[in-house]
C-alpha cells in the first residue's frame, strides 16, 4: 500500500514541445468544467487542448491560472469560481487551495468516496476484470486521522526561516499553525515549532525537513544537511522535553533516536499486538482504516491452521504478524532489508515462532529465490504505486487459493489482475479504502480466487 509522501501533490505535464500560441505560465482565462480526471482535478477543453484544474468540479465556470502547458495539456488552478456546482462545499481548512495536501475539500465526502470508487471501477472495466461483488468502503474520520506528516523547511536570503507545508504544484512552502486532518498530538506541535525555527534556533538553515508520528509514543524526526553544534542539539533536545516528545536525527543513513534504545511503533489492537518501527519506515498513515485493512484481509484470505502463507512487500509485518496468530506458516517478503529485519524483531519480542522474513527486490524476477518456489495456500500482496507485474506473473504452481492485493493505484491494481485473470483467478471481492480523505489518493483491496479450487 501506498508509499507515499507525506504531504503535497505533483503535477508531472505531458510531455511535448510547447505549442507557439498556447497559453502561457500564469496566464488567466475562463473555462467550463466538463468532468473529473481520476485525482480529482476538474477537465476542460479549449481550443484543442485539455486544462486539468485542481479546485473545480463538473459544470463550474471558472476563472482557472495557468500552472504550467505542456503539448496539448494544461495544468491549472481555479482562482475564482463564477458559477459554482450546487454540491460544492466550504473546505474547512484555511490553507485549502495554496497547501498542496488536502485538494478535495471543496467536494463533499460522499461524493469523494463515491468518486474514488468510480473510478476504481473503470480501472477494473477498461481491463477487461469483472467483480463479482462489490463491498462497502472502509471509511473513517476525515479529519484528525493522519499520524504522521513531513514539514518543509527553507531559509530564505533574507535569514528568515518557514516551516509548513509545500504549496500546491510548487517548490514554495505554505505556513501553517494548524492542520485539520492531522491526529491532535501533532496539530499541537506546529505552532511551537514554527516558533522554535523562526526564532529559537542558530542553524536552521541546516534543517532538511521534520517529520511527526504519532503512535505508541509521539516522534519527532530533525532531517540535517549538515552537522550542527552542541549548542543547537541541547536546543531541539529541552523542546523534545517540554512538549514530551521522542527525538530523533538523520543525516546520511537510518534515523538514530537522540536517547538510545528509545522504543517508537504502533498497535494493532484487535490483533494484541505492537509493530516497532523508525520515523521513515513505511507505516500506513491511517491508523482507523488501517486497521479495518487488516481485519477485511483476514476475513477474505479466511487462513486455517493448517495452511501456509505468503506475505509480499510486508514492510515491517502488518498483515505478517496478524496472519502468523492463524496460519502454521507465514513467509514475509519486504523490498527494504532494514524493515525486514525490524519485521522480524516483531515476530521474535511477540513470541511468533512461525514467521519468517526476508529482503528481495519485488520488481526483479523471484525464481532463484528459496522461497519463491514453495507452494502457498493464500497469497497477500501490498505492493507501492509501481504494482507487482514480475509477482503476479511468477507465482508458481499450483495456484494459492485465494490472493488479496492491496493496491495504492487502481491502474497497476488494474493491470494486474488482468495477469492474475489469465492464470485462472476471479476477482471475487473489490472495495476501496478511503485512507486519505479529501485528497484525490484511491487506494482499494481485491479479492482473488482460483477458479480451479
Amino acid at each position: 500500500m501506498s508509499r507515499k509522501p507525506a504531504s503535497g501533490l505533483r503535477f508531472q505535464p505531458a510531455g511535448g514541445r510547447q505549442q507557439a500560441k498556447g497559453p502561457v505560465t500564469g496566464q488567466k482565462q475562463q473555462i467550463s468544467i466538463e468532468r473529473l480526471a481520476h485525482d480529482g482535478r476538474g477537465i476542460a477543453f479549449v481550443d484543442g487542448r485539455s486544462w486539468f484544474v485542481s479546485g473545480a468540479l463538473p459544470g463550474e465556470q471558472v476563472r482557472a491560472r495557468v500552472l504550467a502547458t505542456r503539448s496539448k495539456v494544461v495544468d491549472a488552478i481555479a482562482e475564482r469560481i463564477d458559477q459554482p456546482a450546487a454540491e460544492r462545499v466550504e473546505p474547512f481548512c484555511p490553507h485549502a487551495g495554496t497547501c498542496g495536501g488536502c485538494t478535495l475539500q471543496h467536494m463533499p465526502l460522499d461524493a469523494q468516496r463515491a468518486f474514488k470508487q468510480a473510478y476504481l471501477a473503470d480501472q477494473l472495466q477498461r481491463a477487461g476484470v469483472a467483480v463479482q461483488h462489490w463491498d462497502k468502503p472502509l471509511t473513517g474520520a476525515d479529519r484528525g486521522y493522519r499520524r504522521r506528516t513531513r514539514l518543509a523547511v527553507r531559509t530564505g536570503k533574507d535569514g528568515r526561516t518557514a516551516l509548513g507545508l509545500r504549496a500546491l504544484a510548487s517548490q514554495q512552502i505554505v505556513e501553517i499553525e494548524q492542520c485539520p486532518v492531522l491526529e491532535e498530538p501533532l496539530q499541537h506541535l506546529l505552532g511551537p515549532l514554527g516558533g522554535l525555527v523562526r526564532s529559537g534556533l542558530q542553524q536552521a538553515h541546516a534543517i532538511g525537513h521534520l517529520e511527526l508520528f504519532s503512535g505508541t509514543q509521539v516522534a519527532l524526526l530533525v532531517r540535517l544537511t549538515r552537522t550542527i553544534a552542541d549548542a543547537e542539539q541541547q536546543r531541539w533536545r529541552d523542546f523534545a522535553a517540554d512538549h514530551q516528545v521522542q527525538l530523533w536525527w538523520q543525516t546520511d543513513g537510518e534515523p538514530q533516536p537522540d536517547v538510545p534504545a528509545s522504543e517508537l511503533g504502533y498497535r494493532l489492537e484487535e490483533q494484541g499486538l505492537t509493530l516497532a518501527c523508525r520515523p521513515g519506515d513505511f507505516v500506513q498513515v491511517n491508523a482507523g482504516v488501517n486497521r479495518q485493512m487488516v481485519a477485511r484481509a483476514l476475513d477474505w484470505l479466511d487462513v486455517q491452521p493448517h495452511e501456509r502463507v505468503l506475505d509480499l512487500f510486508c514492510g515491517l509485518g502488518n498483515f505478517s504478524l496478524p496472519l502468523a496468530r492463524q496460519a502454521a506458516e507465514v513467509v514475509a517478503v519486504e523490498g527494504v532489508q532494514a524493515m525486514a529485519g525490524r519485521g522480524q524483531a516483531n515476530a521474535d519480542s511477540q513470541g511468533i515462532g512461525n514467521l519468517r522474513f526476508y529482503a528481495a527486490d519485488l520488481s526483479q524476477p523471484l525464481q532463484h529465490h528459496d522461497w519463491a518456489g514453495q507452494p502457498f495456500d493464500k497469497i497477500l500482496l501490498d505492493p507501492p504505486r509501481e504494482g507487482a507485474l514480475q509477482a503476479v506473473g511468477a507465482l508458481g504452481k499450483p495456484r494459492a487459493k485465494r490472493l488479496v492485493y492491496v493496491s495504492c493505484n487502481p491502474a497497476t491494481l488494474a493491470r494486474d489482475a488482468a495477469v492474475l485473470a489469465e492464470q485462472g483467478y476471479r476477482l471475487e471481492r473489490a472495495c476501496t479504502l478511503d485512507m486519505f480523505s479529501h485528497t484525490g489518493h484511491v487506494e482499494a483491496m481485491a479479492l482473488f480466487v482460483h477458479t480451479a479450487r
